[in-house]
């Protein structure tokens, strides 16, 4: 009779995690998608579902509600929209309860995913909090709710962890996802030809934002500041597209302004690393000039009623521009509200463009803010707490 070793006996078949995960926007898509694949690398029969894009169901996730649905800004913004927020909630709410997962990681989008962790904490689903909420612009007593309801918390701004500590211990800052993601590919020279640009002009970069409502809000004054700055020199003006905007709509608002403004998706790295300056929406495309030392004037406005709450709510942040607050003071002009008109857009562009020695003094700068960002490989950090969660650090 042979007898088998305790060693020769069958394996037990390795267990298929389930995970909700949460990305309410265009930036959330694309670093959600980077912390799947690098979650994958560890789990690869883990199964994911929730809310997100093109990126991350590109990355294998299962969505219960797209991301370019339920993207909002501010108070009045978000009315538009509720009705697919509230049926989202409700369906992960129901999930958490009747069918939970093993994890649920939630990425940035903090009016929506709060409130889904407390749904998470009360099914006793560990939370991971990618990216997390601006507590040190919105609302600094979230710090408690945060506390309460993430069991893990990964920030990607090197001052966000002190903020935390004194709650929340399992704070870790990973370094900023966009380390990984923001490279070139071609030379100013390359890029500016393979799109019909000349080399030989300066090349002024517009970059109007991700949501609908910002292009809608921002593009004409943008277009204005265009025609403007057209009329005093030689320039050209192509526009990035970002992926969740429709271009029709975008060309519809440049035909109406009567400007030259060529539309060019999914270059938008190389057109930065080419361009002499970019006038920019307020959000990821801020950080994504500074990481590539493009000199830059950030715009923003939110409906009356938003800015009014937000003058209430905000404390101790003199910025809104990522690149300024990380770097502690103005880097580049902001302009707001009011503010954000196309004279005034053009004005400070002219200020940058004329004058070398401030566009040098601001390059520098950039420099500086991308290196306070850390180092590379946040997504494959965020992936190893993701996989300590499950229980399953190592794979």
């Amino acid at each position: 009779m042979i007898r088998r070793s305790a060693s020769a006996a069958p394996a037990a078949p390795a267990r298929r995690y389930r995970v909700l995960l949460v990305a309410g926007e265009a930036s959330g898509d694309l670093h959600g998608a980077d912390l799947l694949a690098a979650l994958r690398a560890r789990l690869p029969d883990v199964e994911v579902f929730g809310i997100g894009g093109e990126r991350l169901r590109e990355a294998g996730m299962e969505t219960v509600a797209d991301a370019g649905e339920v993207a909002t800004v501010g108070v009045t913004e978000v009315v538009g929209r509720l009705r697919t927020l509230v049926r989202a909630y409700r369906t992960l709410v129901r999930t958490l309860r009747t069918e939970p997962p093993d994890l649920c990681v939630l990425i940035d989008f903090p009016e929506f995913n709060l409130r889904l962790a407390r749904a998470a904490k009360r099914a006793r689903v560990p939370v991971l909090y990618y990216i997390g909420p601006q507590v040190w612009a919105w609302r600094r007593g979230r710090v408690r709710k945060i506390a309460r309801r993430v069991d893990r918390l990964a920030v990607v701004f090197p001052f966000e962890p002190a903020l935390y500590q004194a709650r929340l211990p399992a704070v870790e800052f990973v370094g900023h996802p966009l380390l990984d993601r923001v490279t070139v590919t071609r030379s100013r020279g390359d890029t500016l030809a393979a799109h019909g640009l000349d080399p030989a002009r300066r090349t002024v970069l517009l970059l109007p934002g991700s949501r609908p409502n910002e292009i809608r809000s921002l593009l004409p004054d943008l277009l204005d500041a265009v025609r403007r700055l057209a009329a005093s020199g030689p320039c050209q003006f192509p526009l990035a597209l970002a992926h969740t905007v429709p271009r029709a709509e975008v060309q519809d608002q440049i035909r109406a302004a009567g400007v030259d403004v060529p539309v060019i998706e999914g270059d938008t790295y190389n057109l930065i690393a080419a361009a002499d300056l970019a006038l920019v929406t307020s959000g990821t495309a801020t950080l994504e000039c500074a990481l590539l030392e493009c000199p830059m004037v950030i715009v923003y406005r939110l409906s009356p009623l938003t800015g009014l709450l937000a003058r209430l709510l905000i404390r101790g942040v003199r910025h809104i521009g990522m690149p300024n607050i990380v770097a502690g003071h103005e880097v580049v002009p902001e302009l707001l509200q009011g503010r954000a008109t196309g004279p005034g857009i053009a004005a400070e562009a002219r200020g940058i463009l004329e004058s070398p020695a401030r566009r040098a003094a601001i390059i520098g700068e950039l420099r500086e803010v991308r290196r306070q960002l850390g180092r590379g490989g946040a997504a494959g950090r965020a992936a190893t707490i993701a996989a300590e969660l499950l229980g399953a650090a190592g794979g």
